[in-house]
C-alpha cells in the first residue's frame, strides 16, 4: 500500500475533484504485534478506497497526532492539538485557494479528538468539511464484517485493527497476535493515560483478527461513505 499518492498535477486538472480527501493518523504504539503507523496505515487505507470509489482527490497523510495517551510506550511520538488544527486548517485553505473548497478528513486514531471541533468551526456558513468514519459507520461495518469483541473491549491494537492490517499490508503485521489479547475498562484515561491499564500497549481481542474480516470492514466503510459525501454536497438546511 502506498501512503504517497501517485498522482500528477494533469491528472487533477483532468479530474477537476469538487472534493478532497485527508487521512489523518498517529504514530503511537500499538503493542508488539503492528507498527507504530497502524492509525496512518488504516486512515490511509480508508482514504484510498473512497477516493478511488467516488473520485475524489487523495491527500498524503498526516502520520502524527494526538496520542499523548500512548506515551508512556517506546516510539511514540505526538504533536499538540493546536498543531493538529494548524495543519488541517492550513490544509483546507490552500486547497481552496485551487479551487477545491470540499474536504473530508479520514481519521484513523481515536485519539484525535481535536478534528470535531475543526469540522463543526468549519462549518458555520455551511457545509465545507466532514470528518469520516463517523462512530455508527464503525459500528455498522463491524457488524457487517462479523466482528466478535465490541468497540468498547477492542480498543487498541485488536480485532478491527489487526484485521485491517491482515487485509492493507500482512507484512506489517508481526507474529504474536494470536496470544496478545487483553481486555480493560479505562475509567480514567484522559487522567493517566493507557499505562495503568494495560503492561503490553494492547485492549482489545487482535487473536480474533482476519485478513477477510479487515476486507469486509473496508468496504462497509466505503459503500457507507456516500452518507457523509451526500451531507457534504448538500446545501445548508435552513434553521428552524
Amino acid at each position: 500500500m502506498n501512503l504517497l499518492p501517485p498522482t500528477t498535477m494533469t491528472d487533477v486538472a483532468n479530474q477537476a475533484p469538487a472534493v478532497a480527501v485527508l487521512p489523518v493518523g498517529s504514530f503511537e504504539q500499538h503493542g508488539a504485534h503492528l507498527p507504530l503507523a497502524t492509525d496512518t496505515l488504516v486512515a490511509n487505507g480508508i482514504a484510498n478506497a473512497v477516493a478511488s470509489a467516488y473520485r475524489l482527490l487523495l491527500l498524503p497523510p498526516v502520520s502524527m497526532a494526538c496520542s499523548h495517551e500512548h506515551a508512556a510506550w517506546p516510539g511514540t511520538v505526538s504533536i499538540s492539538a493546536s498543531t493538529l488544527i494548524a495543519v488541517v486548517t492550513d490544509t483546507a485553505r490552500s486547497l481552496e485557494r485551487s479551487g477545491i473548497h470540499k474536504l473530508v478528513i479520514v481519521n484513523g486514531h481515536g485519539g484525535n479528538y481535536v478534528l470535531s471541533n475543526i469540522v463543526q468551526e468549519a462549518n458555520v456558513d455551511g457545509p465545507r468539511m466532514a470528518l469520516f468514519p463517523r462512530g455508527q459507520d464503525w459500528q455498522a461495518a463491524r457488524e457487517a464484517a462479523g466482528l466478535e469483541s465490541s468497540a468498547h473491549d477492542d480498543m487498541h491494537a485488536g480485532e478491527i485493527e489487526t484485521s485491517l492490517l491482515l487485509h492493507l499490508c500482512p507484512d506489517m503485521v508481526r507474529d504474536g497476535f494470536e496470544k496478545a489479547d487483553h481486555v480493560a475498562d479505562r475509567p480514567h484515561l484522559l487522567v493517566h493515560g493507557m499505562a495503568p491499564y494495560t503492561e503490553s500497549g494492547v485492549v482489545g481481542r487482535p487473536s480474533l483478527g482476519t485478513a477477510v474480516k479487515g476486507g469486509a470492514v473496508l468496504d462497509a466503510l466505503t459503500a457507507a461513505f456516500t452518507e457523509t459525501l451526500g451531507a457534504l454536497m448538500a446545501p445548508r438546511s435552513a434553521r428552524h
